[in-house]
């Protein structure tokens, strides 16, 4: 089980960031030779993206259900967008090989939106909880002070300590 961060902490990248959130959607739950597949290449690319830092995926989470959800976190956006379009990646096999499927089927669905994060732009606060979010992948510092509120999270930069 995951460390436990006791009371009021968050976030604290010093550097902007990309959060990228992916999603697939079982439209027919028996058309499961549709879904899997779609399913199936996610695993693939997280683990060439943790086995490739170089590559700047910086961790992810996910929630599973009917429509699964994943979080993920990139250093930039160009990173982001270079490995999606590299013919030697996980990423663009399998994304051409959905919408070879996804022409001729309704039984899945994918969606994904793409955000870019400056320091001073962004907040997150995390009480009484395990590394979550963007807690998982930058330093976690205490919400006291200037970042005791959300305004104040919501500006801070790495010179507010």
């Amino acid at each position: 089980m995951a460390q436990l961060h006791r009371g009021r902490v968050t976030a604290a990248p010093a550097d902007p960031f990309v959060v990228f959130i992916i999603g697939m959607r079982i439209n027919s739950l028996v058309r499961v030779g549709k879904w899997w597949p779609v399913m199936a290449a996610m695993p693939r690319m997280i683990r060439e993206l943790e086995a490739r830092p170089e590559l700047g995926f910086l961790g992810y989470q996910q929630w599973l259900g009917r429509t699964t959800i994943m979080l993920q976190y990139w250093a930039s956006f160009e990173k982001l967008e270079a490995y999606a379009k590299a013919p030697e990646h996980a990423h663009l096999p399998a994304w051409r090989d959905f919408n070879r499927r996804a022409r001729n089927t309704d039984a899945v669905g994918v969606w994904h939106e793409t955000y870019l994060a400056q320091p001073g732009s962004y907040e997150a606060i995390y009480v009484n909880m395990p590394p979550t979010g963007l807690g998982r992948v930058a330093p976690l510092v205490p919400a006291t002070g200037r970042r005791d509120a959300a305004r104040g999270r919501m500006t801070a930069t790495a010179k507010d300590g």
